[in-house]
């Protein structure tokens, strides 16, 4: 029982983030195996040695027809890690080459001044849901990143906020801000209750962010969407993608320019600089 009970305290002393990571493990682990099964029902059963370039095209063929194509990409990234570790412990004959699918490049979706105009005044009722919003737009934080801000992160004086991404667990130390968000930042933090430590002291309300985007005519509005403005907007105004991709505190410049930079209005107005009409002058 002694045993048992040391066992025990030792389980229950294990951290929050510890618990997290074993949770993300075990998601992961059953992904994996979901995908191996789905490999066997269309191929078949078969062993390490029948695996064959054959089986894997057929394999992608015919889930492409029941699933789209990010989900089948999702699926052939497990048995590409299968099929590359029986290559390293030679379980296979022959090489396999496995690769994903082009996808479709999908709009990046981008609010224009008018919108994030009445996306505020409509936010003007709720301070603590307007000064997240401003932050999104203003800073291109996660939202994730503005519920764990403390008053002690922002630097007034030298217009400074110092936040930890919780999904990359890194800090990108002191980013700037600009004097207009700060002004509003002031003002919000003055009227706080003295000696409040957090930010926020309510929690974000998805209802209320619902009825915040209902009454601005943005019903398909996400609030991540906050953050793909503020990349898009940077890269309107002539901003590098070695600048953007530092403020989102992204690791790739792909993802920057795919996901968050809604190049189109970039594009046009380069093309608008030729002087075409003094070409065409007589």
């Amino acid at each position: 029982m002694t045993g048992l009970s040391s066992s025990f305290n030792s389980l229950i002393s294990i951290s929050p983030f510890t618990y997290l990571f074993f949770l993300h493990q075990l998601i992961n682990a059953f992904r994996f195996l979901m995908s191996l099964l789905t490999v066997e029902r269309l191929i078949g059963k078969c062993s390490s040695k029948q695996i064959a370039q054959n089986n894997i095209d057929k394999f992608i063929l015919q889930r492409g027809t029941e699933i789209k194509r990010t989900t089948l990409n999702k699926d052939i990234r497990n048995p590409r890690t299968f099929v590359n570790w029986c290559r390293e412990k030679r379980y296979l004959n022959g090489s396999i080459k496995i690769r994903e699918l082009k996808e479709e490049e999908r709009p990046v979706k981008l609010l224009n001044d008018a919108q994030i105009k009445k996306l505020m005044s409509v936010a003007e009722f709720y301070p603590t849901m307007k000064i997240r919003i401003l932050l999104a737009l203003g800073t291109g934080l996660r939202l994730g990143d503005i519920e764990s801000l403390k008053i002690a992160d922002i630097d007034f004086g030298s217009n400074y906020i110092t936040a930890t991404s919780r999904k990359t667990r890194k800090s990108m130390g002191s980013r700037p801000v600009s004097t207009a968000v700060m002004t509003e930042l002031s003002r919000y933090v003055c009227e706080l209750d003295s000696g409040q430590e957090k930010l926020f002291k309510d929690n974000f309300s998805y209802k209320r962010w619902r009825k915040i985007c209902q009454k601005a005519e943005l019903a398909d509005l996400k609030f991540h969407d906050l953050r793909k403005t503020f990349g898009s907007m940077l890269a309107q105004n002539g901003i590098s993608t070695a600048v953007t991709q530092r403020l989102l505190e992204h690791s790739s410049s792909r993802l920057t320019n795919k996901v968050y930079t809604n190049v189109d209005p970039v594009l046009r107005r380069s093309v608008e600089q030729l002087p075409i009409e003094q070409w065409l002058q007589k």
